[in-house]
């Protein structure tokens, strides 16, 4: 599950605004709690892509680059590149490959397609593994991930590049990208993309179809990436690992899904930057205790330039949708943020359907948190929780919620009005299924320092 507090995001917009009256906004609330029953047309077990799915196979030769995408830096003047060349391996005896036999090289401009890419930037290059010292256990080594950043481009510009080795040669084919607006109070991204628990199941491909259609300037993926971490070493997968697999020496992946899920999304993300938060599967534990090793060499991070010695952010795991009205400290506040919830991109594991407020649905205290990070508070101080481990009904701040995949789009309109839209995969494409405006009230609610 991943959450993301739009109330900060609404600290970012600017211009005039004419607000659809037949779209709510927040001052209009708070809303009664809303739960959309759960359509059983819908399919609440995802299936993973099998790797015979032409969209996940490799489709070059040698070292020419595959898994290309765009991210973001710290300005709008600076983005990385990133992509891979050679073949992973998996099995007993695997040789990793040597990152210094192939160049990491970006060659971009801004005129036209047909243009010459006059410019030229380096970057560097790694190898990951992931192996297991038990017996039976198959082992991995990655292909070459290459990671260029391209620094001092123009804003809101469209650029051409090719990434590769020009000396093999082995080069990618021209493709493109814009850069963010200058940030300011009244320059923001027009349209983020959000979408949490991605996966790489059949729920996947129609998630991004529809987010496609919706043309968003950025992809924020909050958590969770490709539940590589729910598959043994040999490629057998389950929506339940401990439940299936509960008697293995060390918790397995199949790093392979990796590379399926760079393969699928190229299409997307070597166009449009996408910013990746760490979620729980992607933890990954090796036999020598490190973590996140995937995950921290597969996408480039803007960590260093923004002075963090970190890429991680806070995650945590919930597979449905849900909106807040504004709250803090579990009661309604009008000048409390908006909390949205979306972990249902298309995981591999289940849908979630039941809700602890539910009769018979609250877990057991001592089962909390679980071996793979779930969390639920202890007993509530206040409201109508006050003393009890759960609801017993929906909060009152809790506006909106349902079981269904699909992904959101943040529209920044101005400096007090973004525009949040639900989209779900079960509808037609640009129909929204929840929909509100969220209003910063700068005179109400003052920011303070």
């Amino acid at each position: 599950m991943s959450m993301i507090n739009l109330a900060l995001c609404s600290l970012l917009l600017g211009f005039v605004i004419l607000v659809n009256g037949d779209i709510p906004t927040t001052l209009d609330g708070p809303f009664d709690p809303v739960t959309v029953p759960f359509d059983e047309n819908l399919r609440g077990h995802a299936v993973d892509l099998p790797d015979t799915d032409p969209r996940v196979q490799r489709n070059v030769t040698g070292f020419e680059p595959e898994q290309i995408s765009v991210s973001l830096s710290v300005s709008y003047d600076s983005v990385s590149i990133s992509w891979i060349t050679g073949e992973y391996q998996i099995g007993d005896n695997v040789v990793p490959l040597d990152p210094q036999t192939v160049g990491s090289l970006v060659r971009y401009g801004y005129r036209t397609l047909n243009s010459t890419l006059v410019q030229e930037t380096t970057g560097y290059s790694l190898i990951y593994n992931q192996f297991y010292p038990f017996e039976g256990l198959k082992n991995y080594t990655s292909g070459i991930i290459h990671h260029v950043r391209l620094t001092g481009l123009n804003a809101s510009t469209q650029y051409y590049y090719q990434c590769g080795d020009p000396s093999i040669p082995a080069m990618s084919p021209v493709l493109s990208f814009k850069t963010m607006p200058i940030s300011s109070p009244t320059s923001y991204p027009d349209r983020i993309a959000i979408v949490g628990d991605l996966g790489l199941t059949y729920n996947t491909t129609s998630t991004i179809d529809h987010l496609i259609s919706n043309n968003p300037d950025l992809v924020l993926l909050v958590g969770d990436v490709c539940y590589a971490n729910l598959y043994l070493t040999n490629g057998t997968g389950s929506d339940c690992y401990s439940c299936s697999f509960g008697d293995t020496p060390i918790h397995e992946t199949y790093q392979p899904r990796w590379d399926y899920w760079g393969r699928f999304m190229q299409p997307l993300i070597s166009k449009v930057p996408i910013m990746v938060v760490e979620g729980n599967h992607e933890l990954e534990a090796q036999a020598d205790n490190k973590t996140f090793v995937a995950y921290s060499s597969r996408f480039a991070f803007p960590n260093e330039e923004s002075g963090s010695s970190s890429t991680f952010y806070y995650s945590f795991n919930v597979h449905a949708y849900e909106r807040s009205n504004r709250v803090y400290n579990y009661t309604l506040d009008p000048c409390g943020p908006v909390y949205i919830t979306i972990g249902d991109g298309g995981n591999r594991e289940k849908m979630a359907v039941k809700h602890a407020d539910e009769p018979g649905n609250c877990p057991d205290p001592s089962t909390t948190p679980d071996d793979m990070g779930g969390f639920c508070a202890f007993n509530f101080t206040s409201g109508p929780a006050a003393g009890k481990f759960c609801w017993d009904q929906q909060p009152d701040f809790s506006a909106y919620r349902e079981s269904s995949y699909g992904h959101g789009i943040l529209e920044m309109k101005n400096d007090t009005h973004a525009l949040w839209t639900w989209h779900r995969n079960q509808d037609l494409y640009n129909s929204p299924g929840d929909q509100i405006y969220i209003v910063r009230q700068p005179d109400r609610c003052p920011v303070h320092p």
